[in-house]
């Protein structure tokens, strides 16, 4: 389902985080999610998308070394 909505727990599950960790992230600005009635919610899409954008800035230091 691409409109997939997570919470603070499962996306702590797919990142192997501990969920203090989403929760400190999210409050930062650090990972994208949105509030409903004060809890942290993340669609499946924008955190696939943020992994994606994650994964390119690690490899771009290394091929510039190159």
């Amino acid at each position: 389902m691409s409109d997939e909505i997570l919470t603070v727990l499962e996306v702590a599950a797919l990142l192997k985080v501990a969920d203090k960790t989403v929760y400190t992230m999210a409050q930062k600005g650090q990972i994208p999610a949105f509030r409903v009635r004060g809890q942290w919610r993340f669609r499946r899409l924008d955190i696939d998308a943020w992994i994606e954008a994650q994964t390119t800035a690690q490899r771009r230091p290394e091929e510039d070394d190159a």
